[in-house]
């Protein structure tokens, strides 16, 4: 595709909005690339990308929507029952096949921004901190009693703030090697890798049980969908209650993880 394409023209087919709008380098992605994406998503992105172009909505717009739908994510969560989480399940697929158009309308409409990676950031760290507080309230039912409910929601609150911090630890190191003059960093396993010794071999372990890969929107979505159906049987806000009990201390010890990881490989060193 020539750079001499006006931003203003409509992909001529679904074929040629792909080549432009999901290149290799994009669907290679090995970090930025949420599995669900990777997996089925992107298959389906396209069309509504092809339906957006028809509309004057720019890429940041589409973003503005990823962030409402990823907020309705949670809100869905406050729902008693199987109904709500059910809902947080469709909803939180929603917000990531939104999530993938906005970057498919930037690169075919060449409006690729500093803005547009700064709402992305909102959008995920707001929606991942806001469904473990409902999670929390999920866990403390409904009607709430306090304090003897705050137990629960503080458990909630303390899990947000973690799988927070665990998200900005990627962050923290590109802010890191841009303060010290260094290259971006290629999302590549040889620059994320540890560079041996123990912290390799917890690694490569992790790899059969990655629970540090739950603490995504669209994970804590199936995980408390899960929950709800087994609570149809075990009994509800026990179920809730286990739940957000394990993904605290399993939280607290994928940060660290992550931390002791990212210091043991080349992605802060110079």
């Amino acid at each position: 595709m020539s750079d001499a394409r006006p931003v203003t023209v409509r992909p001529a087919s679904i074929a040629e909005l792909r080549a432009v709008a999901q290149p290799p380098e994009v669907r290679g992605r090995r970090n930025a690339e949420h599995w669900t994406a990777s997996l089925y998503l992107r298959r389906f992105s396209i069309y509504l990308t092809w339906m957006l172009l028809k509309t004057p909505i720019s890429a940041n717009g589409v973003t503005g929507l990823m962030i409402l739908v990823g907020w309705s994510t949670a809100a869905a969560l406050l729902i008693p029952g199987i109904w709500g989480a059910l809902l947080a399940v469709v909803l939180g697929q929603l917000q990531m096949l939104v999530d993938c158009c906005d970057g498919e309308v930037a690169r075919w409409r060449r409006t690729s921004s500093p803005a547009g990676v700064f709402l992305d950031k909102v959008g995920h760290y707001t929606t991942e901190a806001l469904i473990p507080l409902a999670l929390g309230l999920r866990a403390a039912a409904y009607p709430l009693e306090f304090p003897a409910d705050f137990l629960w929601t503080t458990i909630g609150a303390l899990l947000a703030l973690v799988i927070v911090l665990n998200k900005a630890l990627n962050d923290m190191v590109h802010v890191a090697r841009a303060n010290a003059g260094l290259a971006k960093l290629a999302d590549t396993h040889g620059e994320t890798a540890p560079r041996g010794g123990l912290v390799a071999k917890l690694r490569k372990a992790a790899r059969f049980l990655p629970f540090h890969r739950l603490y995504h929107s669209v994970e804590l979505t199936l995980i408390a969908f899960a929950a709800a159906l087994v609570g149809l049987f075990a009994g509800q806000p026990v179920v809730d209650r286990f739940v957000v009990a394990a993904l605290l201390p399993l939280a607290v010890l994928a940060v660290i993880g992550h931390f002791v990881a990212i210091m043991a490989s080349r992605r802060v060193r110079s």
